[in-house]
């Protein structure tokens, strides 16, 4: 291969892209099960997590001797807005996960993709590719399989409700975030996300540093070094090279992962109606991975 094609360095890195994506995923789909594993509200995982990654990030960074500031203060404008919206989505997300379980929480927050295929248009004045509008089709009829029956007014509907409310947000800051701040890179950007995030929520925890146990300790540590700051970056890095639409719907193998992980430390099991959903959530994320590799 001519290392001197453009085409060719177009390729190696779309391709990085999808793997750091797909990385990404695999350690997101373990998240969620902090929502139970840790003896805390929703609020205060939100704080401690996005304190421990911010802090892991300005480390990585001071190590690596990059730049830590940004470059101009639009771009601190931007960096306090994606903040705000990433703390509001993982406060919500925690939250779902809490009312109606890891498996039905991340089903709800995976609503996301399809509303990334209509919100990106809107910044970039196009129009849904008709590609992207099929798989979105086939994501909700997976979604819907997984769905349990439920009644409007209790704790699980609560919990759908409130993902998709999550999963909204979260299209919006990667959508956001492709378009107004993706020239810095991944580490850097999520350092700033998770600071004021972590500052703008710290003020409202119910349980004080001096209170939480050892064990939630070393929980909150391992969600916000490994769970946090790592994916976080690894999925920043990707939309440099990739479309908000396009990682949202590779996304969808999160709730395989979340679900598989549930099953062997959670003991939730999934029924014959999850494990077909399941499926086409899956086909669509594989059929997405195989054609942008292929258009290029």
């Amino acid at each position: 291969m001519n290392n001197n094609d453009p085409k060719a360095s177009a390729l190696s890195a779309e391709q990085q892209s999808l793997l750091y994506l797909h990385i990404a995923i695999f350690l997101f789909g373990g998240t969620a099960l902090f929502s139970k594993l840790v003896g805390l509200p929703a609020l205060d995982i939100t704080v401690y997590r996005t304190g421990i990654a911010a802090a892991a990030l300005l480390l990585l960074l001071t190590l690596q001797k990059k730049q830590i500031t940004l470059a101009s203060a639009k771009d601190y404008g931007i960096a306090i807005l994606l903040g705000v919206v990433v703390g509001i989505h993982w406060v919500t997300y925690f939250t779902s996960m809490q009312m109606s379980g890891v498996t039905v929480g991340l089903i709800a927050f995976f609503t996301y993709p399809v509303i990334t295929v209509f919100i990106e248009p809107l910044f970039n004045k196009t129009s849904p590719k008709r590609k992207d509008i099929f798989i979105a089709l086939v994501v909700v009829m997976g979604i819907v399989l997984l769905i349990p029956e439920v009644s409007f007014g209790n704790q699980v509907t609560m919990g759908i409700l409130l993902g998709i409310f999550s999963a909204t947000c979260f299209a919006l800051r990667n959508i956001l975030h492709k378009n107004y701040f993706s020239h810095y890179s991944g580490p850097h950007t999520m350092l700033y996300q998770t600071l004021v995030a972590c500052l703008m929520l710290c003020l409202f925890i119910e349980v004080p540093p001096t209170q939480v146990s050892p064990i939630d300790w070393a929980l909150l540590l391992l969600v916000g070094v490994v769970f946090t700051a790592t994916p976080h970056a690894l999925f920043a890095s990707s939309l440099r090279h990739l479309s908000a639409t396009t990682a949202g719907l590779i996304s969808c193998l999160q709730p395989l992962y979340g679900s598989v992980l549930a099953f062997l430390l959670l003991h939730e099991r999934p029924g014959l109606l999850t494990v077909i959903g399941g499926l086409l959530v899956i086909s669509a994320a594989v059929f997405e991975t195989w054609s942008v590799s292929k258009s290029k």
